[in-house]
């Protein structure tokens, strides 16, 4: 028998599960990194988790280029994370205008508010970041000439 990951269905679900798993590595990094900063470092929390967003995408990134996608559509490497970074831009609009609404409006504890967004920002990350990126219809490119 096949298998399931032969199929467009199964290496899609596949996928989607790998990078759950890297997201969750990359959300408890991103946690932690947003902690540190607000509670050690004292940085306004709006600011550590724009910080700990970023580190935690590039986390992602290399877990997901060598672990969850086996089609690489960008030649250039540097090229492709600028590409993974910028389609994480959304994401990071999403994360922190979630968290700015947990925590001014609906007054609940930045760390809350971070859950809540990343709830919010994983599955639009997955679509675009597996589209644009990780599929093998060319929609952004390649090499700059």
């Amino acid at each position: 028998m096949a298998e399931a990951s032969a199929t467009p269905l199964g290496r899609l679900l596949r996928e989607f599960g790998a990078y759950g798993l890297a997201s969750a590595i990359g959300l408890g990094s991103d946690m932690a990194l947003l902690a540190l900063l607000v509670s050690v470092a004292n940085v306004h929390y709006l600011v550590a988790a724009t910080i700990s967003f970023i580190s935690a995408g590039i986390l992602v990134h290399a877990i997901s280029v060598r672990y969850v996608f086996r089609f690489r559509r960008v030649d250039r490497r540097a090229l492709e994370l600028s590409y993974f970074l910028a389609l994480g831009v959304v994401g990071l609009l999403v994360n922190a205008a979630v968290i700015y609404f947990a925590v001014n409006v609906v007054h609940l504890h930045y760390m809350l508010g971070k859950l809540l967004a990343a709830g919010f920002t994983f599955c639009a990350n997955f679509l675009l970041r597996r589209h644009f990126l990780f599929s093998a219809a060319p929609s952004l490119p390649a090499r700059v000439s």
